[in-house]
Formats: structure tokens, C-alpha cells, sequence
């Protein structure tokens, strides 16, 4: 009767998912999840926002297939040092190359690691998430906040 309130059957081989804490809970996450399950034959993912800002590094050595995301092109510090790990640890590494053009995504799937990739410093890190999410939330906290924000890019 109440079907939505269902859990969904988790099928296929474990993935671990390292994406940046600005991307936690957004529609950009959303659709990674979909990508992954269309790639990777696999919905049983370790979403890191649903544990918080808690460590689920551990978990790597788990995990059958790692996926990084990299926002225009960086690694923030958080997801470099957990593709480290995971290449210490052998796990299989996809790299998730995420952009915006206008209001759609636009991606690219890539085994292993591209050279292109830029790897953030903490400080660099610290420098990419406030320019993202100023020009992600400015509309938001502008008007959306009473009147809703038409403007969720990400």
C-alpha cells in the first residue's frame, strides 16, 4: 500500500563514492547515482552524504569499484587523499568529470585517472568551494528563501 515508503533492493557490486561535501543532497548527486548505476550495473553505492561529515574512508577497501567526482575539473583535498587510498588499496578507479552548461549536466566517464585532473591543496580546496557555492546560493539566499530560487544549477 505505501510502496514509496519501500527501501529499494540494492543489486550489483559495491561502489564507493567520493564526491566534494558541497555537492551532498543536491540534484547533481542525484543524476551521479544514475550515471553509476548506468556504468557500473550497480545501485548499491556508499553515498557519503548520508553519513554526514563522519569519515567512511575505511570503507574503501570494500568496495569492488571507487568513483571520483571532479568538478569542472578538480579534485578537492577530501576526494584526492581517498583516491590515493583507494589506489594504495588496488580498488578499480572511475573518475566522474561533472560540468554545467546552462541548466543541464554535461559529463565525462573516465577509467582511472586523467592527467588533466587538477588536485586541490586544502587551501585551494577551501578558495574552489566558497567561489562554487557563491555563485551557487547568492539567488538563493537573495529571494529564495522566501520566495524559492529558480536558479539550483548544481
Amino acid at each position: 500500500m505505501l510502496g514509496f515508503l519501500k527501501k529499494k533492493k540494492k543489486y550489483g557490486p559495491f561502489v564507493y563514492l567520493s564526491e566534494p561535501t558541497f555537492l551532498y543532497h543536491t540534484q547533481t548527486e542525484r543524476v551521479i547515482l544514475e550515471i553509476i548505476e548506468e556504468k557500473l550495473g550497480s545501485n548499491n553505492v556508499l553515498v557519503p552524504s548520508k553519513y554526514g561529515m563522519r569519515d567512511t574512508s575505511d570503507r574503501i577497501k570494500e568496495a569492488q569499484y571507487f568513483v571520483a567526482v571532479a568538478p569542472l575539473g578538480k579534485f578537492t583535498s577530501l576526494v584526492g587523499r581517498e583516491v590515493k587510498l583507494a589506489q594504495e588499496l588496488g580498488v578499480e578507479i572511475f573518475t566522474l568529470l561533472i560540468a554545467r552548461k546552462d541548466y543541464e549536466l554535461v559529463y565525462l566517464w573516465v577509467k582511472g585517472i586523467p592527467e588533466e585532473v587538477e588536485w586541490l591543496s586544502p587551501e585551494e580546496t577551501l578558495e574552489f568551494t566558497k567561489t562554487f557555492l557563491n555563485s551557487e546560493f547568492m539567488d538563493y539566499l537573495k529571494k529564495g528563501l522566501f520566495f524559492g530560487s529558480r536558479k539550483r544549477e548544481w
